[in-house]
């Protein structure tokens, strides 16, 4: 018997979308959602990057990022540091740590891509 999948309409950076879910997953698909859209909200509002494919990309690079450093046990120092060690949370939930992390991050993403292929 196929498991039931019920549609969900969402909303991720203004733009509106059909997704599927299993019965009774709805409150992990939403936390998802609202994860995705605040990542891809903070780098669009950051004025750097307009194009919303090359948002995603980054949104998700930071996410897989985030999930891959949790997954491995912490033995030294973090690599991405804030500037400021008694940083606060913002008003969009996002501390200045995680503003260092992402800045940090760009600057790798364009050193890697090198001039021709440059995100911002």
């Amino acid at each position: 018997m196929a498991a039931v999948m019920k549609q969900l309409e969402v909303q991720i950076m203004g733009q509106s979308y059909l997704l599927g879910c299993p019965e009774g997953g709805d409150g992990r698909l939403l936390e998802a959602v609202e994860r995705v859209d605040t990542a891809m909200c903070k780098i669009r509002d950051a004025g750097k990057v307009k194009a919303r494919d090359r948002i995603a990309v980054l949104a998700a690079l930071n996410l897989a990022f985030d999930v891959a450093e949790r997954s491995v046990p912490v033995i030294h120092a973090p690599v991405f540091a804030a500037a400021d060690p008694t940083s606060a949370g913002t008003a969009d939930g996002m501390s200045r740590t995680d503003d260092v992390r992402l800045a940090s991050l760009l600057v790798r993403l364009d050193s890697a891509l090198g001039d021709d292929g440059r995100l911002l």
